[in-house]
């Protein structure tokens, strides 16, 4: 149960009783973290919109490396909602989900190409406190990836690094999206 209470429908105004709706049809359920924000809509709206935004704009890499950076870092900072959600969106892609049960042995796991091992560490390094991303990082994901797509990476490991911090802080936990499938979040 999250620390702050989602804002009911009933205690809900216009423009929130109009998101939830939006929001259950796309995802049969009203998400807690924007329950818990719907209590400042002035930021739910920002939220969606910025997260409508980057859904719509965020193209430059293929699914399966995107997906599997913002995982990891769901993983890392250990926001079981985040894991929840991303297995869902995952598997809803058609991504192989059975890897991220192999995540932290990334190093070895045949489960990851070496693009995805680059991508797992420079995840990492960004999510570490203090960050510890190298030029060397930075220049390797850049030589491979492109300019567009090493700025869409960072742009969504920061975003990520956000999100969870933000869900982990306020005690909001597993949804109940993927009904067991998520890897198990370790205990920080």
């Amino acid at each position: 149960m999250p620390r702050i209470p989602e804002l009911t429908t009933r205690q809900a105004g216009w423009f929130t009783r109009l998101f939830y709706k939006a929001i259950k049809r796309q995802y049969g359920a009203v998400l807690e973290p924007a329950g818990v924000t719907a209590h400042h809509t002035g930021l739910l709206l920002g939220m969606s919109v910025s997260e409508a935004a980057v859904h719509v704009a965020a193209r430059a890499l293929p699914a399966s490396v995107r997906e599997l950076a913002v995982y990891r870092v769901s993983t890392r900072i250990g926001c079981s909602w985040c894991v929840d959600f991303g297995t869902m969106l995952q598997r809803n892609q058609g991504l192989d989900i059975e890897r991220l049960r192999h995540i932290d042995d990334y190093e070895t796991s045949p489960s990851f190409s070496e693009l995805d091992r680059l991508v797992i560490a420079y995840a990492d390094a960004m999510t570490e406190q203090p960050m510890r991303v190298t030029d060397e990082q930075v220049a390797e994901l850049d030589r491979r990836l492109g300019h567009k797509a090493m700025v869409e990476l960072t742009y969504m490991i920061g975003l990520e690094n956000s999100r969870t911090r933000f869900n982990h802080a306020l005690g909001i936990t597993d949804q109940g999206f993927t009904s067991g499938e998520a890897c198990r979040v370790p205990t920080p």
